[in-house]
């Protein structure tokens, strides 16, 4: 058999190519394309472990061991950064084990439905079993059950599932229950689950019905408050590894940048000044308050970073900067950084196509690419992340 009935590596929808470029659903490097079709199976293909797949859209390569999942990471990253000219050493992806996501968005319908959309379809796989959720977060799908059917509601809930300090903080959309049965259910429900907090949203803002105590997440060491549905990173295991990659690149900086700074993740990891600017008023209010009690020397500023990116003059004060875009990244402020005298940075990215976008302009305003650190937070999904070190030539 030729070497082109080969898959040799995953495309980045998760389906496996031949040497010859021939795509094909659910293969893994090492597997085989028989004359008949068939795929006969290599090394690196394992038996996926939950019923759902593939039919769930919360995992796409549940059939790759770690081995090809690690490399697919790879591929993702020096693929974007080859569309861009640019290359970099990359160093061995961080994965996240089974079971460690502690935050999720999940959906149901009025039927009791819920879980994760099918994959390319608004359907919702009704989820028995799920090996990407943390133990506590899963825990809830049954109770949920109960609680949609009293409830009721005339059209599709979101679900959002997070860990915080204090326990599970739930946030559901698309419903704001009225009633004495519903107030007693739901009551009820966060009693016998030991919820953290649980809020509804019918499009006008979170409303909390249960919060025996603030709900906060600690981070840095410092517990800070937790606005529902807030951002954090998907794992903490996924955390740590972008922590300190961001603290190897910031060593000893004197004054730190923290941009896109959300609660806190990077700001409160840092041992001297920082800076930290964000456009979720929330977001940096929850942040300025936990520094404040945990007297951590953050400045915080609410900032619009895609209105207002800081200027050459600004970043040209810290010693090291940090930057943490949404998944369009950050052009006007890549552009500013192109221009600064800022001596290092530290990328910490979502999207591998924004980031190398953005590094493409600094590389050519002086900058170079170090390494890069990846981390696979999502289990067996083909969402990439990744930490880079960039310095001034």
């Amino acid at each position: 058999m030729s070497d082109v009935d080969e898959v040799v590596r995953v495309a980045a929808r998760g389906e496996g190519v031949t040497a010859d470029g021939r795509h094909i659903p659910f293969a893994a490097p090492g597997d085989r394309l028989l004359p008949n079709g068939e795929v006969e199976a290599g090394p690196h293909r394992q038996v996926p472990p939950c019923r759902h797949f593939p039919e769930c859209g919360g995992c796409q390569l549940q059939h790759l061991d770690d081995a090809s999942w690690s490399q697919f990471i790879v591929d993702r990253v020096a693929g974007a950064l080859a569309s861009q000219g640019l290359e970099a050493m990359i160093r061995l992806p961080a994965l996240s084990p089974p079971r460690t996501r502690r935050r999720a968005t999940l959906h149901a319908e009025s039927s009791g439905r819920i879980g994760f959309s099918m994959e390319k379809s608004h359907a919702i796989v009704d989820l028995t079993e799920c090996h990407v959720l943390a133990p506590e977060l899963f825990a809830l799908v049954a109770p949920l059950r109960r609680l949609i059917h009293v409830l009721r509601p005339r059209r599709r809930l979101d679900i959002h599932l997070t860990l915080a300090d204090q326990g599970v903080d739930l946030l559901i959309n698309g419903i704001m229950p009225d009633g004495l049965a519903a107030a007693e259910a739901i009551t009820a429900f966060a009693e016998a689950n030991r919820l953290a907090r649980i809020a509804f949203d019918e499009g006008y803002g979170p409303e909390t019905r249960w919060e025996p105590e603030a709900v906060t997440i600690t981070l840095g060491g410092v517990a800070v408050p937790l606005p529902p549905a807030s951002f954090l990173q998907a794992t903490r295991e996924g955390e740590a590894a972008l922590v300190a990659a961001v603290r190897e690149v910031v060593g000893e900086a004197g004054v730190v940048a923290d941009l896109f700074a959300g609660l806190g993740t990077f700001a409160l990891a840092m041992p001297g000044r920082v800076y930290a600017a964000e456009a979720g008023r929330e977001a940096i209010t929850a942040l300025k308050s936990a520094a404040g009690r945990a007297h951590r020397l953050v400045f915080t500023e609410h900032r619009d970073l895609y209105r207002r990116p800081l200027t050459p003059a600004e970043l040209d004060r810290f010693g090291a900067i940090v930057i943490d875009p949404p998944r369009a990244g950050a052009k006007e402020q890549a552009a500013a950084l192109a221009n600064s005298k800022a001596p290092k940075l530290a990328y910490v990215s979502c999207n591998p196509s924004s980031f190398a976008r953005d590094v493409k302009t600094m590389v050519e305003g002086g900058w170079q690419i170090d390494w890069i650190q990846p981390v696979g937070q999502f289990r067996w999904s083909t969402h990439v992340e990744l930490a880079a070190s960039l310095s001034r030539r």
